[in-house]
């Protein structure tokens, strides 16, 4: 389904959201929209989910989640805008483990993540798969890998951005596979403009999570998935091939800068929980090719320290340290 698709009929369901009635709360928080910001560009999975989630919330917490895009620097723009914010419960941020947990551990961040962040749960999760496009003459991963190495320095990645959700992983796979440092990386400002800049030939191969992938129909082919079992068959999984299979677990998370007040932070955890059994937006989610993969907040709070002790090895080992 395109992103046009995609809106349109999200519209018609936010109409619909709003017609069923969100109880009359004007005295109470959220008195108004609440700004969303994504630290990431349009037509990404982040955009995607967002898009879908915000259409249905409504009718739970009783305003609307205004999505404001804010890319650049692999994140740190947005995600310093929202850990400057007032902690009054009128921003949040939707972001990913790896701007959360592993930035730190590779650059000087203008913000601490764990202090300035509190959870509000995990949306869903999601992993990648390893594109080309229709047109391109390899049929296999195992082609394209034969390529780079003898080649070095022909084939080029498109990715989100340094140490971000498929730069990270992409690295690891680099690695493992014997061409860390013979494919060209091009950092974008997100999986939206990753996947445009690919599609116009800036790239040879790119990293997508499935809602995008699907998005493009005929377009593109899968050489490999991430995960137990392949997302698009035929295309066989890391393991199958012999890869280490928990590459590229990308988390999608809703945070809110931490001092919010703790009744604001259980009403919003609260109509992201009751959304979960939604039938609309269990459709939906199935719709745009997602998973329906729920943390609650305090649950995604005792994660963050294990995620980071985690990243903070995995960086090392890539650098060579």
């Amino acid at each position: 389904m395109t992103l046009k698709k995609l809106s349109t009929m999200l519209l018609g369901t936010a109409v619909l959201v709003s017609m069923m009635g969100v109880n009359d709360v004007r005295a109470e928080y959220p008195e108004k929209p609440i700004p969303m910001i994504l630290p990431l560009g349009a037509g990404g999975s982040h955009d995607r989910n967002a898009r879908v989630f915000t259409s249905v919330i409504p009718q739970f917490l009783g305003n609307a989640i205004i999505v404001k895009l804010m890319p650049g620097a692999s994140g740190q723009v947005g995600t310093a805008a929202a850990a400057k914010a007032k902690p009054d419960g009128y921003t949040l941020l939707f972001t990913h483990n790896y701007y959360d947990q592993l930035q730190q551990h590779v650059k000087k961040l203008p913000y601490n993540t764990t202090r300035d962040f509190v959870s509000v749960g995990q949306l869903n999760s999601g992993t990648f798969s390893v594109i080309v496009r229709a047109d391109s003459p390899f049929k296999s991963w195992k082609q394209l890998v034969a390529h780079a190495k003898a080649n070095p320095g022909k084939l080029k990645l498109a990715h989100s951005g340094n140490w971000g959700a498929t730069f990270t992983p992409a690295l690891q796979l680099f690695t493992e596979a014997g061409i860390a440092g013979k494919v060209v990386m091009v950092p974008y400002k997100g999986g939206g403009p990753s996947l445009r800049g690919f599609l116009a030939g800036e790239a040879d191969f790119t990293f997508q999570f499935k809602s995008t992938i699907k998005a493009q129909g005929k377009k593109v082919r899968v050489l490999i998935s991430a995960g137990k079992k392949s997302q698009f068959p035929p295309a066989p999984t890391f393991g199958d091939l012999g890869y280490s299979t928990d590459l590229g677990l990308m988390r999608r998370i809703i945070m809110a800068p931490r001092g919010i007040p703790a009744d604001r932070l259980a009403k919003l955890r609260t109509a992201l929980k009751k959304i979960q059994n939604f039938k609309t937006y269990k459709k939906l989610i199935k719709v745009i090719g997602e998973e329906r993969d729920f943390i609650d907040g305090p649950d995604y709070e005792v994660l963050r320290p294990k995620q980071s002790a985690g990243f903070e090895k995995l960086v090392k080992s890539l650098r060579g340290k």
